[in-house]
């Protein structure tokens, strides 16, 4: 009886294209999600200091 190695070195042996698309995929949402916090952070200064001051 043959025994399939399936662990995690194996599959990225074997597919590396898909686990860099992986890879990619989830620096882009990485990304995305920290761009978004630093526009909303921005907008909330602004329009603090807009209205903070009389």
């Amino acid at each position: 009886m043959k025994q399939e190695n399936t662990g995690f070195c194996s599959k990225h042996v074997r597919d590396p294209c898909r686990s860099f698309g992986r890879r990619c995929s989830s620096l882009v949402k990485e990304q995305r999600a920290r761009f978004y916090i630093l526009r909303r952070c921005v907008t909330m200064l602004v329009c603090w200091h807009d209205y903070g001051e009389p």
